[in-house]
């Protein structure tokens, strides 16, 4: 008890400051209404602000932890599969599906931009539309210390993509006006495959790498165009014109030899 009733200098102060005289009770009184009820209207406003930015940062922080809609499929969905072959430089494919309602633009990134490139390196795939993309990899020759299929790469891909109005042209700088609809698809991690094993995924591989062969072929071949040829602005070549031109070079020499 006698601690408890001790009292330091310090405390003396704190209270006397809090001391009031008794015959300002009344003013003390309202004024001190006053400003609860000033306090009371400030805290509410101050709620009010803190719930609507409380809604903003929740409804946020929700978009960022739900993942975003896909808008392509991808064959394979998580790896690039390479044959391993030090030295040289190797090819990988991936099937890639419009699954949304709308035209959409892709792109490829890559963390080897010196020994990795992609063709196409981005397109604009009509709703349902598919293509496969190629992709190069020059794979690096393992140290000394290292077995061949022991080196890990830590080369990674990314597709990014972009939803567009309509059949357009694909270039880059459609991502850089629209950075905030950029959507990440997937982060392709790099996988060697033994080439001299037989493995289904390399299998698949091959046949992927073929059908991108046959279609970059096919449209490299000119259309075969069943109707007249079309020589400089607008001459027209056909059967008849040739016969009539020939019929009137024999009657010009024709007339020469008369003449």
């Amino acid at each position: 008890m006698a601690i408890a009733d001790q009292k330091s200098p310090s405390d003396s102060k704190v209270w006397g400051f809090f001391k009031l005289p008794f015959r300002q009770s009344g003013n003390t009184t309202s004024s001190s209404s006053s400003t609860t009820s000033h306090h009371h209207n400030q805290t509410n406003h101050h709620m009010e602000g803190s719930n609507t930015h409380a809604s903003t940062s929740v409804s946020s922080v929700a978009r960022s932890i739900l993942p975003a809609r896909r808008r392509l499929k991808l064959d394979p969905a998580k790896k690039l599969y390479f044959p391993y072959e030090p030295g040289k430089q190797v090819r990988s494919a991936i099937k890639i599906k419009n699954t949304s309602k709308s035209h959409v633009a892709f792109k490829f990134q890559t963390t080897a931009p010196k020994s990795c490139f992609m063709r196409p390196p981005g397109a604009i795939l009509a709703p349902g539309e598919s293509l496969i993309a190629t992709v190069f990899k020059f794979v690096e020759v393992p140290e000394n210390n290292e077995k061949p299929m022991d080196q890990k790469s830590r080369d990674k891909f990314k597709i990014v993509s972009l939803k567009v109005k309509g059949e357009m042209d694909y270039v880059p700088e459609l991502f850089d006006e629209q950075k905030d609809q950029a959507a990440t698809e997937q982060v392709l991690r790099v996988v060697f495959l033994n080439p001299e094993r037989a493995d289904p995924a390399l299998e698949k591989l091959k046949r992927q790498l073929a059908d991108a062969d046959a279609a970059v072929a096919a449209r490299k071949k000119p259309q075969e165009d069943a109707g007249p040829k079309i020589i400089g602005e607008g001459l027209v070549i056909d059967e008849w014109k040739e016969r009539r031109e020939r019929y009137l070079a024999r009657q010009q020499i024709e007339g020469v030899d008369s003449v």
